[in-house]
């Protein structure tokens, strides 16, 4: 698997030299890195909310749950995932912090996030009735620099820049 994450990093790198006098690697790495997972994320929910959902609410005998927040629970282990393994072996390799702290300091600042793109989508398609696959792409950007900076000065605290 590492040489999954050597083979990315070094092809991220690869495309790096033009922007090298405007942005730091690590931030770099770590656009790139998120962009990938949010793609990864946009795709999978269109497909939860559209296919599997099938923009019916979810009634699972003790509370009624609405397609697209079914969607968000279906993507979110998924994305999860994906998102510390690509910030822990791409973004911020050299941080001094163990794998289980890094986990663990991850899962509080994806919390904060979840939190926030559950109020947004409530926000955004039950109080202004946007549509909800478009609501999460605009919630993404927003979540994504929340993320950032959570993921630089806490989750892997401690990382130089390369």
């Amino acid at each position: 698997m590492s040489s999954f994450f050597h083979l990315l990093t070094r092809l991220i790198d690869f495309f790096y030299k033009p922007f090298r006098k405007f942005i730091p690697l690590q931030t770099f790495r770590y656009g790139v890195s998120g962009g990938l997972n949010l793609v990864l994320d946009t795709v999978l929910y269109f497909i939860a909310f559209h296919f599997i959902f099938q923009k019916q609410l979810i009634d699972l005998g003790f509370v009624v749950v609405s397609p697209y927040i079914a969607a968000l629970c279906v993507v979110f282990p998924i994305t999860f995932f994906n998102g510390f393994l690509l910030n822990r072996y791409v973004a911020f390799r050299k941080s001094p912090l163990r794998g289980r702290v890094q986990l663990f300091r991850y899962g509080l600042s994806v919390s904060g996030a979840l939190l926030i793109n559950y109020a947004l989508m409530k926000l955004f398609v039950e109080t202004f009735h946007f549509y909800p696959t478009p609501s999460k792409a605009v919630i993404n950007i927003i979540v994504t620099v929340y993320s950032y900076l959570m993921q630089k000065y806490f989750t892997f605290r401690g990382c130089e820049e390369e």
